[in-house]
C-alpha cells in the first residue's frame, strides 16, 4: 500500500535591496495551494545595512508564520553593473542567513530555471511568468509589484522540482514530462505547452 504524500510548505524569495518578493506555496500530494504573496519595500531605507536587516527580520517572520520546509530562493545574475550583482548577493545571503538560522533547507535556482519551470521558456517576461501562476494556482490578483510573483514563481519552481525533504526526489526533463506527469495540476495546460 502507497503511503500518502506529505504535506508540504516553499518558501519563495526573490530577493532584492529596494523590493523583495515572496510567495508561499503548500502542496497536498498533487495539488499546490497558494498561501500568501506579498513584497518588502526598502526604497525608504537609505542604509544598505538597515535594508539587510529588515530582509533578515522579514525572512525570519515569514518562516516563523508558515512554517516552511525550505527556502526557495532566486540565484542573482550578473547583468553590466558588477555593483547591482553585490547588493543582490548580499540581500540573497542574509534571506539564506535567516533561513539557515531556523534551520529551514535552502535551494537556489537561476532565473532561467525558474521562468523555463513555470511557462517552458526560459527567456519568458515577468508578465508572462505571472500570467501562467495566476493559471496554475487559480487566482485573479494582480500583484501591485511583480516582484511578488517572482518570488512565487521560485516556490512553484522547487515544487516542480520534486526535491523532497527527505532525500527522495523526482526531476523532469522538461516542460513536456512534467505536464505529462502532472496533468490534475495544469488542468488545460497541456495543450498549450505543445504549441
Amino acid at each position: 500500500m502507497l503511503s500518502e504524500k506529505k504535506e508540504r510548505v516553499i518558501l519563495g524569495i526573490d530577493p532584492g535591496t529596494a523590493v523583495m518578493g515572496y510567495g508561499v506555496i503548500l502542496e497536498k500530494g498533487n495539488k499546490t495551494e497558494l498561501l500568501s504573496m506579498g513584497v518588502v519595500k526598502m526604497t525608504h531605507l537609505d542604509d544598505p545595512f538597515l535594508k539587510l536587516q529588515r530582509i533578515f527580520e522579514k525572512t525570519v517572520v515569514l518562516i516563523d508564520q508558515y512554517n516552511p520546509d525550505v527556502l526557495a530562493i532566486e540565484a542573482p545574475f550578473y547583468g553590466k553593473n558588477i555593483q547591482v550583482l553585490l547588493k543582490l548577493g548580499r540581500a540573497q545571503g542574509t534571506a539564506i542567513a535567516a533561513a539557515l538560522s531556523r534551520n529551514i533547507s535552502v535551494t537556489e535556482y537561476s532565473p532561467r530555471k525558474i521562468k523555463q519551470s513555470i511557462t517552458g521558456n526560459g527567456n519568458a517576461t515577468k508578465e508572462q511568468v505571472a500570467a501562467m501562476l495566476q493559471r496554475l494556482l487559480n487566482f485573479k490578483e494582480t500583484p501591485e509589484f511583480l516582484d511578488a510573483t517572482d518570488g512565487l514563481a521560485v516556490a512553484v519552481c522547487h515544487s516542480f522540482q520534486k526535491i523532497s525533504t527527505s532525500g527522495k526526489s523526482k526531476t523532469y526533463s522538461g516542460w513536456e514530462s512534467f505536464v505529462s506527469d502532472n496533468k490534475t495540476k495544469v488542468k488545460g495546460l497541456a495543450a498549450k505547452a505543445k504549441k
